[in-house]
């Protein structure tokens, strides 16, 4: 049960997370090879999931900008690490939000798999200023072999990540309860995992402004203006 301080610092993070999204957000370019990769001198916030998981309705239901975020019915459709710069017109920009290639699915020849994969294990292991990797779950089938797979990826990286259950409008609430212990069990041992698990629906709109709140959380507001 959270206490009456935690609950004024979650509606604190809360109201910095709506602010900050509400600052915009600009699609800036795909890379698809190392050394077009952007210097590190802002942080970067990642998004990745198997492919169809909902990466894309959920960076558009966080911005608030239909979308910027292209959406598809076919899996394997995001082909690149696209980057998007959040609060554009705020210091020149306050973070890089990257949608990552989604994992588990592309209707594409092993050589070019081969080349998202090494391209995506090397930003993984080499960004500096990578601060935290939201993982993205559909809620329906929990984790897999392919996410378990990238969780031992980041831990042995130690880059930072969070896990994100997507599309938990269509499970009943006894199910989802049942599902976030069973993943945060899954988590105990994972020195790379951040403890807080965030259940999302885009459609509905729900848990939305706890991931803008965890951004919030990475971002240096005081750089941008914000006052509380």
């Amino acid at each position: 049960m959270m206490t009456d301080q935690q609950d004024n610092q979650t509606a604190a993070l809360v109201e910095a997370g709506r602010w900050l999204l509400a600052q915009g957000t600009e699609f800036k370019f795909g890379v698809v090879a190392l050394e077009a990769l952007p210097a590190p001198d802002r942080i970067e916030i990642a998004f990745a999931g198997r492919s169809n998981v909902g990466k894309s309705s959920l960076i558009n239901a966080l911005t608030g900008t239909k979308g910027l975020a292209r959406t598809s019915n076919t899996p394997g459709r995001t082909q690149e690490l696209n980057f998007f710069l959040l609060a554009p017109q705020r210091n020149d920009g306050a973070a890089w939000l990257v949608d990552l290639p989604g994992y588990g699915y592309a209707r594409e020849s092993k050589t070019k798999i081969a080349a998202w994969n090494k391209l995506l294990n090397a930003y993984l292991r080499g960004r500096p200023n990578l601060r935290r990797i939201f993982m993205l779950v559909d809620s329906r089938h929990g984790l897999k072999k392919n996410d378990l797979a990238m969780m031992d990826d980041l831990d042995m990286a130690a880059v930072s990540y969070q896990i994100v259950l997507t599309k938990t409008d269509k499970l009943k609430s006894g199910a989802l309860d049942a599902l976030i212990e069973q993943t945060q069990t899954a988590l105990q041992k994972r020195p790379a995992a951040h403890p807080e698990i965030i259940a999302t629906s885009s459609e509905k709109n729900q848990g939305i402004e706890l991931v803008r709140a965890a951004i919030a959380s990475l971002v240096d507001l005081s750089e941008l203006g914000y006052k509380a």
